[in-house]
């Protein structure tokens, strides 16, 4: 009995620091992606934090009803990685032109991986969702080859818009057409930071990163001699 009740604590603790683990790897990697975008440690906390708390779907912002569904805009998952894809815009200083560039190419990448479920929303099966990121991170690095600066934005603004065009945008009328039994609810960005429009972003700036890293590099070199 003392035995068994030690392995089930012993299994308990792994799973728990296997969780733990688990998350912390998540946080590197999300504030390593505000920092590429040039936010500091502190301002790349407070983004993660406030997409993670108003990403519960009871801060959604209602937009309209059709065919008994509830259309909304969940905060943390759409309306942050939105405003903050604009600031990087002014900030940042990146030519609209390329930025048009970048959203239609992840458009059409995000409208021919995903598809409409009446019962989940606009879905993209794995890993056919990582290709607009891809998609994001080699058009800002081919973009933004002389200005490698400019690409970690440029890759954000483009998986953010893009994804958001691509697949809640261009597939919401097909969706819509599927009448709900009773009022269900399609929310923009619902899965908070775990959503497509918001994963894709981060994704994007992270294989950006990896795309300029020699970039980087010969850059510094040159400044240090």
């Amino acid at each position: 009995m003392f035995g068994y009740l030690v392995a089930k604590l012993g299994f308990l603790f792994v799973t728990v620091l296997i969780i733990l683990v688990g998350a912390y790897f998540l946080y590197l990697l999300f504030t390593k992606a505000f920092r590429e975008m040039g936010f500091d440690s502190g301002e790349a906390f407070l983004l993660l934090f406030a997409s993670y708390i108003f990403g519960f779907n009871i801060f959604n912002i209602y937009l309209f009803t059709y065919n008994n569904w509830d259309i909304e805009l969940n905060i943390g998952g759409a309306l942050i990685p939105i405003l903050l894809s604009i600031y990087l815009i002014v900030r940042k200083r990146i030519s609209l032109s390329k930025v048009v560039v970048g959203v239609l190419i992840v458009s059409i990448v995000t409208y021919l991986v995903s598809y409409p479920d009446p019962s989940e929303g606009i879905v993209s099966p794995f890993p056919l969702w990582l290709l607009p990121a891809i998609a994001a991170s080699l058009t800002s690095a081919i973009l933004s080859y002389t200005t490698y600066r400019k690409a970690a934005p440029l890759a954000y603004i483009s998986g953010v818009i893009g994804v958001l065009i691509g697949a809640d945008v261009l597939h919401l009328m097909e969706l819509l057409s599927y009448k709900a039994p009773e009022f269900a609810v399609a929310a923009i960005g619902g899965a908070s930071v775990f959503d497509m429009v918001f994963l894709t972003g981060i994704l994007a700036v992270i294989i950006d990163s990896i795309l300029m890293f020699g970039q980087k590099r010969r850059e510094r070199r040159v400044y240090y001699y």
